[in-house]
């Protein structure tokens, strides 16, 4: 690692993907902004016979890897932990963890949806918490796990990055831009729904308070700190804790009237508005409202994502067929266009499992023809998640009465050139794509501000935008073929 000033430090940012996860190591200033990574791993859930787990203390022995092999490469200022959304584990009264928590792909939420809204209909439930309907939000899952033995020992619930740092601290708290995506949240107020919470049935002091991105998260234990050999003392930082939250705080918009994409197994799709949004017609578009770095709210829609792609390739890979990405990536510019396109936020690819096989009986159900051929998928892939970006994009500006200039495609697909060209072709709207690290970006950036380093959002993304490489795409072609692309599939 490159030599610190005495005006920049140096973070870790623990980043954990639905996939995989990471240690990364930060160098930030007024203007300096270089990562590194410094350890690496797959995060592999387990399937056990009562359902679809996470591995947390897997997880949770890479992070502490990770932490080492951070320390090892000089002086860490502090730690921040972000994680995907909605899943949680439980403590009992001692604090120890009530079993490995669930996947929010497990099939125990079939149904649960429907017991929640018996009590609160979904125009109450959105009016408070302005949550896109997902049959995994944390509320839904809460329905499916009250019918099990451990409900009863249950005293304290923390989503996944609060319970990684109550094990690094011993501190318990909610961090809130993950804590707004449980739909126990009231986002208007800011703050836990007491009323919804009280409605469904639940203890409130199961919910923990609530902590601000920056806030002080607590001190590495001793046995943390002899295992990873950072500094007694090393303070944990609560950051932006949905990684999607820290990934649109690096996102380098220097201009208004900009959208996002933060795309990877997840496309988060949408804009920052200061205020929710919280009209009947937000809620049968079924968008969301999620908090973001300072009281922003992040109004976007879920959309399945590489996810897709990235199933396809497991099944390849499974018969010994993935001939690679690059190779998929050129034999899918060749493949015929608009061939056959498909919803991606159809329930049937929700599920780990042989998504091609899937793809073909989706698109024989509407009436099309099926790929035929790995490049021929991807292209599927790619042209569709384009038709969704436009899709969301423009329902989200037209619902929030905002005009948009430029979409800003960060995360792990902005290296995808098809996609973020597509993307820039669908919109008719220029698109600037990167950094690939946004999350890892916007967690070290939160830390670095809380230590005085850097200035306000706008300061962190124009920082983001001096130090960070990014490309940029104009619209191509005939946009009259997307056109046509988008009524195929209203039409289905």
């Amino acid at each position: 690692m490159s030599v610190t000033s005495r005006s920049d430090a140096a973070f870790a940012a623990v980043d954990l993907g639905a996939t995989s996860g990471r240690v990364i190591t930060g160098l930030a200033g007024p203007d300096r902004l270089e990562l590194s990574e410094a350890h690496r791993f797959a995060n592999m859930p387990v399937r056990l016979p009562d359902g679809l787990r996470w591995d947390v203390l897997a997880l949770y022995r890479e992070m502490l890897e990770g932490l080492r092999a951070a320390a090892r490469s000089g002086p860490i200022t502090s730690v921040g932990i972000d994680t995907w959304a909605v899943d949680y584990g439980l403590l009992d009264a001692d604090g120890a963890l009530l079993g490995l928590p669930f996947h929010y792909r497990d099939s125990r939420n079939a149904g649960a949806a429907e017991q929640v809204l018996a009590v609160c209909g979904a125009q109450e439930l959105y009016a408070v918490n302005g949550l896109q309907h997902l049959p995994f939000n944390t509320v839904f899952q809460l329905a499916a796990h009250r019918a099990g033995a451990q409900w009863g020992a249950a005293r304290t619930l923390l989503l996944m990055p609060d319970l990684l740092t109550h094990w690094l601290t011993g501190v318990v708290g909610t961090e809130i831009t993950n804590a707004s995506t449980t739909g126990l949240f009231d986002a208007s107020a800011g703050c836990w729904s007491d009323a919804l919470i009280g409605r469904l049935g639940l203890e409130r002091s199961m919910f923990p308070p609530l902590r601000e991105p920056g806030d002080p998260a607590g001190t590495l234990l001793p046995h943390v700190v002899e295992f990873t050999g950072l500094p007694a003392g090393t303070p944990v930082t609560a950051v932006a804790s949905h990684d999607t939250a820290s990934a649109v705080a690096a996102v380098p918009a220097t201009e208004p009237g900009f959208a996002y994409v933060s795309c990877g197994t997840w496309s988060l799709a949408g804009l920052e508005l200061q205020a929710p949004v919280l009209t009947q017609e937000s809620r049968a578009a079924n968008f969301t409202n999620e908090r973001g770095v300072d009281g922003t709210i992040r109004y976007l829609r879920n959309i399945m994502g590489m996810w897709l792609l990235e199933e396809c390739r497991r099944t390849w890979d499974r018969r010994g067929e993935d001939p690679g990405l690059p190779a998929l990536l050129a034999e899918a510019a060749r493949a015929r266009p608009f061939a056959a396109v498909i919803d991606p936020d159809d329930e049937v690819f929700l599920a780990p499992g042989d998504m091609p096989s899937r793809i073909d009986t989706h698109l024989v159900g509407i009436g099309q023809v099926p790929p035929g051929s790995p490049g021929g998928y991807v292209r599927c892939v790619l042209e569709s998640l384009a038709l969704a970006h436009r899709r969301t994009l423009r329902e989200a500006a037209g619902l929030a009465g905002r005009e948009l200039t430029r979409i800003h495609l960060v995360g792990g697909g902005s290296r995808n050139e098809l996609l973020c060209q597509w993307t820039a072709d669908a919109t008719g709207l220029p698109v600037t794509a990167g950094p690939a690290e946004a999350t890892a970006l916007g967690n070290i950036l939160v830390q670095a501000r809380a230590r005085g380093l850097v200035g306000d959002l706008a300061d962190m993304r124009q920082l983001v935008a001096r130090t960070q490489e990014l490309r940029h795409y104009t619209p191509q072609g005939d946009q009259r073929a997307w056109d046509r692309a988008a009524a195929r599939l209203e039409q289905a």
